[in-house]
């Protein structure tokens, strides 16, 4: 796929059996790259969808139809049958789905009365559970045939007579002749039926002039295969080498086939465990939506709702798609999305998320983002592109694996000779054992699962715990970081202001002083004055509307409530309208702003009343997640646009030292810069458009979910939440995760370092010692259960406290 013209980038993971491709689309089709997968031997997994299609009046109608839908991007075959009024599509589920097609047949002119849904997901899974059962099949297949070949062999042992009453003894003491003939007749179909696959993959590999572990495989079961078929058949051939009566190997073969077929069953089985995270968030996508047509509740499809449509949902249900609440009030678990385990309060104007549970109350909501744009979605869609990438690691796997079965068939065959010529009598047969053993036990699979199953895992996990990774690049560079730098506004902080405090000189009570500043800034646009108006109504304080208003540019508001003239502003303002008995209030105004508050005076009638303070507080678990940090070792750094005082305040609140304050959104990459000069490796949090640049410029960024579009596809790693102990979470996932490739690469690679000269025999000369194909079978495929299993332990990651 590289080598191809228009190709920038391919990658193949092994584990999870997906490619991702970035390629030009004027020099390459998606066609043209899944025929090069079909001529290197391979299969494409494809989704097949039948539409019903109603406004066909004619064969050049479907003729039409068929050619639209033909020409989407994603769609490798069409046929429209006008008699029948169905359309099939075979597409790629990761570029097309039915929403899209039913948009196409729409835009043709015509109208899909039937659908299906998008079950490509639920086809994936049930191909692999149809390949597993398949596999099963075959193991007990191979299993039945092979064990009477070992009876036959090695009759003598089985003697259980004084068990069963039974003369075993005599039943597989037979003519060798004969017993050569019915071992025959039971080893062929385990030679071509049940190891079929690796011929097909041995002769695809060598079409193309490569190698690959199917060659191994084909090659050393076929040399017992074909030496004991001669030797059956034309017993005089051997003669010539010294062997009156020639041994068979069939059980050599037939053994090497089962035993690693059960190492591919195992494998398939502890695969399908890996992408458990996926599957949860794919099982999170409900199958209908209740929608408000006409004043009608309607049930339809998911793939139906659409962008302003109004949907129910009621105690117990599922959120279909994204949207925002129009009417009701309800709690939500949106513990899948974000990893937050308490039930989230939602009212009018609040975000809803598709795939959420719905817990008490009902609610009404506007769809927003429907289909692909949904946010679970997008997480599916990230999390697959992780698994499907590869960290730097993970080269140098696949630069050795690339060399590994060349030089393995060249070391099977010079062991080959070397037995032969130096080797005991009788020679051929201890070279020969030789020649299968290294060739069946250096197969290198556990190399290719080292690394994209311990990607699968922690990814997932990550997305289990709310930390959606981009790519796999992220998750690898992680755990190098020593330096964490917060954007201060939406990241520390909530990111908008918040009535924090009052104070009154005794002459008016606090929700006095409230009652007359928040009816005073009723007729303001200020973000401040909503600061007031929020904390009056959550006091559940009946507002009077202002007279008179007016705003003073810079200084505050004047206006008349309940007949009372009120002034409320800062310190300058107050001084300017001559305002008396204002001294005491003006030091506590004064040590608010010290504390990084912004303090707002009020006067009733010319008398000073109270001060009351607004600022934009530290979210609740930032100083929790700073304080990790540190303990990890890593420096934590504020970068803020803010002004110093107020940027010391919120630094000194969270524990943190080193601050850049009144940096502006286009130097902000440039500190990030500066920082990485001084031989950091630095994260760049943050939830803005003017963080972008920084995020783009760290070494990896990272993006609060409750943020920008922007910052989010600037980011590596995207906390969904936005709970910032997400940051220290995901660096400890970083850790854990390439611990446990180094684990894997490392037994992989001692697997074949020392099994292959053991195979070889250069234990014999010093123990007589010889590594029997069948057991050299055996260690091949529970190599690759061993990594996969490893691979699983990531399952009980907990992120740290």
């Amino acid at each position: 796929l590289s080598r191809t013209p228009g190709v920038k980038e391919a990658s193949v993971n092994f584990a999870a059996e997906r490619t991702h491709v970035l390629y030009d689309p004027g020099a390459v089709t998606a066609n043209d790259l899944i025929n090069i997968i079909k001529n290197l031997g391979y299969g494409v997994a494809s989704g097949k969808q039948i539409l019903s299609v109603k406004g066909m009046s004619c064969a050049a109608c479907a003729a039409r139809l068929q050619k639209v839908l033909t020409n989407m991007d994603g769609v490798l075959s069409a046929q429209v049958n006008f008699a029948a009024e169905k359309a099939s599509v075979e597409y790629l589920p990761s570029q097309v789905g039915y929403r899209e097609f039913k948009e196409a047949v729409a835009g043709a002119g015509y109208e899909v009365t039937e659908s299906e849904g998008d079950n490509a997901v639920l086809k994936e899974q049930q191909e692999r559970d149809a390949r597993y059962k398949d596999l099963k099949k075959r193991l007990l297949a191979g299993v039945i045939l092979t064990a009477p070949i070992f009876l036959i062999m090695y009759g003598p042992i089985f003697c259980l007579g004084h068990i069963f009453g039974l003369n075993l003894r005599s039943l597989f003491n037979m003519p060798a002749r004969l017993g050569f003939f019915i071992q025959f007749a039971l080893a062929t179909p385990v030679q071509f039926w049940i190891g079929r696959q690796f011929y097909r993959g041995a002769v695809s590999a060598a079409r193309h002039r490569t190698t690959d572990m199917n060659t191994l495989i084909a090659v050393g079961t076929s040399a017992a295969y074909l030496y004991s078929v001669l030797a059956t058949f034309f017993p005089s051939m051997f003669q010539i080498k010294g062997f009156n009566a020639p041994s068979v190997y069939f059980d050599t073969s037939s053994a090497i086939i089962v035993l690693i077929l059960l190492g591919r069953t195992l494998e398939a089985k502890a695969k399908g465990q890996t992408s458990e995270a996926v599957k949860k968030l794919i099982g999170l996508k409900p199958a209908t939506a209740r929608v408000l047509k006409n004043g009608i509740e309607t049930d339809i499809p998911v793939g139906d709702v659409g962008i302003g449509d109004v949907v129910i949902v009621k105690p117990g249900e599922k959120v279909p798609v994204d949207g925002v609440v129009k009417e009701g009030h309800s709690s939500v678990d949106e513990s899948m999305i974000s990893g937050e385990p308490m039930p989230v309060e939602k009212k009018a104007g609040d975000p809803v998320i598709g795939g959420t549970i719905n817990k008490t109350g009902s609610f009404r909501f506007e769809a927003l983002k429907v289909g692909r744009q949904m946010m679970l979605s997008r997480i599916i869609e990230l999390v697959e592109q992780a698994q499907g990438t590869k960290p730097p690691i993970a080269k140098l796997a696949d630069k050795i694996a690339s060399y590994f079965v060349p030089t393995v068939i060249g070391v099977a065959v010079l062991t080959f000779a070397v037995w032969y010529m130096a080797g005991p009598a009788p020679a051929f047969t201890y070279a020969f054992l030789n020649f299968i053993a290294v060739l069946i036990v250096a197969c290198p699979c556990s190399l290719g699962l080292a690394t994209p199953t311990s990607i699968m895992v922690g990814t997932g996990k990550g997305a289990e715990n709310g930390i959606l990774i981009r790519g796999s690049e992220a998750l690898e560079t992680a755990h190098k970081l020593n330096a964490i730098v917060f954007d201060k506004t939406g990241t520390l902080t909530i990111g908008k202001p918040l009535l924090t405090a009052i104070e009154t000189n005794g002459e008016y009570g606090n929700d006095d002083v409230l009652f007359y500043a928040a009816s005073a800034e009723r007729g303001s646009e200020h973000p401040l004055a909503e600061a007031i108006l929020n904390a009056a109504n959550d006091k559940g304080i009946r507002l009077a509307d202002p007279a008179g208003f007016e705003a003073v540019p810079g200084r505050g508001i004047k206006a008349v409530v309940d007949g009372r003239k009120i002034i409320f502003g800062n310190p300058i303002m107050m001084r300017d309208e001559g305002i008396k008995n204002i001294s005491g209030l003006e030091e506590m105004a004064e040590s608010f702003g010290h504390d990084g508050k912004t303090p707002m005076l009020l006067a009733i009638d010319g008398r000073a009343a109270g001060v009351l303070a607004v600022s934009d507080a530290v979210k609740e678990h930032s100083a929790q997640a700073v304080k990790t940090l540190l303990d990890m070792g890593l420096e934590v750094i504020l970068l803020t646009g803010d002004n110093p005082l107020a940027a010391g305040h919120i630094a000194k609140s969270v524990g943190i030292e080193r601050v850049f304050a009144e940096v502006l959104p286009e130097d902000k990459a440039r500190i990030i810069k500066r920082l990485q000069e001084e031989g950091k490796r630095v994260a760049m949090v943050g939830d803005g458009i003017n963080d972008a640049p920084a995020l783009a410029q760290s070494d990896i960024g990272i993006a609060l979910g409750t943020g920008t579009d922007v910052a989010i596809e600037a980011a590596g790693i995207t906390l969904i939440s936005g709970d910032l102990r997400g940051v220290a979470a995901a660096i400890a996932l970083s850790k854990a995760t390439m611990n446990n490739i180094r684990q894997n690469l490392f037994w992989a690679f001692a697997y074949n370092v020392i099994l292959i000269p053991v195979a070889a025999g250069v234990l014999f000369p010093f123990t007589g010692m010889l590594l029997n194909p069948i057991f050299a079978a055996a260690a091949m495929g529970m190599s690759s259960v061993t990594v996969v299993s490893n691979a699983l332990r990531l399952k009980r990651f907990k992120a740290p406290v």
